[in-house]
């Protein structure tokens, strides 16, 4: 069944046979709306690139009429950008002890992976489509380099350090999570954390070499 926006019904009367309150929210069938076509627009992006996908098929997917895509994003190119806003949610830079930024920041990452699908999604956009490529080059550059220039000794050097973190974290994410290379899959969380926190450790804090 396709997913529609409906109007919301007139307020009726609460119950007094232990129904929902009558200021209980209603279910908001928009936003599972707009879920369902970051999901499906994801998916065919990173399967037909940018210019291949269309309105048409990535509504198919979603199942739901083409005009509510339209509707809710205006044309591809504001679908594309939407489907590319991803905030990483990385924790702020003062809290984070110098010493251990490494270990924090792997952790963070993997959960990130391992909660949902959205930023392998946009990963597997990035490495088909330049648009996507540049667009994960813009998110790395602007929220992790905040936590390299405290972490690093030299804040002139936070861009180098934060890409060399981003080669560590997105390699770690593209032979997990989209190549699925069976020894990387197989690595426990704690495995992982303890051989890539010391390198991310390193690229962010160690003298210049």
């Amino acid at each position: 069944m396709a997913l529609e926006d409906h109007p919301t019904p007139p307020s009726t009367p609460a119950s007094t046979s232990g129904s929902a309150p009558a200021d209980a929210p209603a279910p908001r069938r928009s936003d599972a709306t707009r879920t369902a076509i970051l999901a499906a627009a994801r998916e065919r992006f990173a399967a037909d690139g940018y210019e291949r996908a269309t309105i048409r098929a990535i509504a198919k997917d979603a199942r739901i009429d083409p005009s509510m895509v339209m509707r809710y994003y205006g044309s591809k190119e504001g679908l594309f950008a939407a489907v590319l806003d991803v905030d990483l949610r990385l924790p702020d830079p003062a809290g984070i002890d110098p010493h251990d930024v490494g270990r924090v920041l792997v952790s963070h990452f993997l959960d990130l992976w391992e909660e949902n699908e959205v930023l392998t999604a946009m990963l597997r956009v990035g490495v088909t489509n330049q648009a996507g490529a540049e667009r994960m080059q813009g998110i790395f550059k602007d929220q992790l380099s905040p936590v390299a220039q405290r972490a690093c000794p030299d804040p002139e050097q936070a861009p180098t350090r934060a890409a060399l973190c981003a080669s560590q974290l997105l390699g770690l994410a593209l032979a997990r999570y989209v190549l699925r290379i069976e020894p990387a899959v197989a690595l426990h969380r704690e495995e992982i954390v303890a051989w890539l926190g010391p390198t991310v450790q390193r690229y962010l804090t160690a003298p210049n070499p």
